[in-house]
């Protein structure tokens, strides 16, 4: 989003997120920082997925810092998405066999997906977590290695996208829309409001 005023950088450059701050008409520049999303030993999914958030928009704020030291700073907004199940995080898969294996985890069974942002300005950290909760039908082979094939999974965490194709598996969802997409939008207009940025 090519905006002349912008209120916030955005630490990401996952397209969903940019779709959703593009729905509640926040104006947005992007960054796009690197960092090793990794679990550490032990770490729970919410943990886990809270500390990434929180790392991107701490990693985005410094590369703010170093590309225009002269200028007033944006706040930055970092999220990042999990998809778990018995306590297992399933990130984006590897490969297609490491897909379909996620994919027939999640057949006939429920799941959570957790959602977390870190919004950072110039006094305060914000934070939130959104969490909810999936139900997949039950998936035949046939139907996992066709959807494989779409491409529309293979960059997905979980394998695949709600928004997407993916939805013909899903019987029912309790929770976030938007959160499930990557970004829950409840939760980001609380935190951008509480931060002083006007939303709507």
């Amino acid at each position: 989003m090519n905006v002349a005023d912008p209120q916030i950088y955005l630490a990401s450059s996952s397209p969903r997120r940019q779709q959703l701050l593009d729905q509640i008409k926040v104006r947005y520049l992007l960054l796009a920082p690197q960092i090793k999303e990794t679990p550490r030993p032990q770490e729970s999914p919410v943990d886990y997925a809270l500390r990434i958030a929180i790392e991107k928009a701490r990693a985005g704020w410094k590369l703010q810092q170093e590309a225009i030291p002269s200028k007033p700073y944006l706040p930055i907004l970092g999220a990042d998405t999990v998809v778990t199940s018995n306590n297992t995080i399933f990130g984006k898969p590897e490969n297609r066999e490491d897909g379909l294996n996620m994919l027939e985890q999640l057949s006939g069974k429920s799941h959570d997906v957790i959602s977390a942002i870190a919004l950072i300005n110039r006094t305060k950290e914000y934070t939130a977590i959104c969490t909810s909760s999936v139900t997949f039908r039950h998936t035949t082979p046939e139907e996992r290695e066709q959807y494989w094939s779409s491409g529309e999974s293979g960059d997905k965490a979980g394998s695949y996208a709600i928004q997407g194709i993916g939805a013909v598996f899903i019987s029912n969802i309790s929770g976030s829309y938007s959160g499930v997409m990557g970004l829950p939008l409840f939760e980001t207009a609380k935190i951008l409001q509480e931060s002083g940025i006007c939303v709507l």
